[in-house]
């Protein structure tokens, strides 16, 4: 098995796109990238911590790889809003690749690369941090599969 680390607005939806990929074991979801050693919700949301919001995701390499799971990421939230996914503001929501090793770094450099060639976006400059993975903070229980759970309809947005 095989981690990922991805931050691309609230993890509600992001947990939510992953585990319906095909070779994903689990998604869990948490934060990363902030400045304290341990951090919770109450915490994260001020802002104030240096936190993203964050899936990780951990995954079978025989099945899915890390280029699909790339492939997902990039389609399911917008990469050019600077701290921002739809009416989610602020750093904790902020669009990031948080890679594991070498060759997760250079994939996701070499994806955001070829986003950047597609002109997807048109002019809009791709914001997303490619960043080594960091300490991980599992959140709390209630925000573990919430989408499923509470039976609201997904908020994903394909871009």
């Amino acid at each position: 098995m095989a981690l990922a680390t991805f931050g691309a607005g609230c993890f509600w939806g992001v947990e939510y796109f992953f585990r319906e990929v095909e070779g994903v074991i689990d998604c869990t979801c948490g934060y990363m990238g902030g400045k304290d050693s341990y951090t919770r919700y109450a915490e994260v949301k001020t802002g104030t911590t240096g936190h993203a919001e964050v899936v990780q995701v951990e995954y079978d390499p025989n099945i899915v790889s890390y280029q699909r799971l790339l492939e997902v990421f990039w389609q399911n939230h917008n990469p050019t809003t600077l701290n921002q996914q739809g009416g989610d503001i602020g750093s904790q929501y902020r669009s990031a690749v948080f890679f594991h090793d070498k060759q997760q770094k250079h994939q996701a450099e070499v994806a955001k690369l070829a986003l950047i060639k597609s002109a997807k976006w048109g002019s809009r400059q791709i914001v997303t941090e490619v960043v080594p993975c960091q300490q991980f903070h599992q959140a709390e229980a209630y925000h573990q599969d919430y989408l499923a759970k509470n039976e609201l309809p997904s908020c994903h947005i394909s871009y």
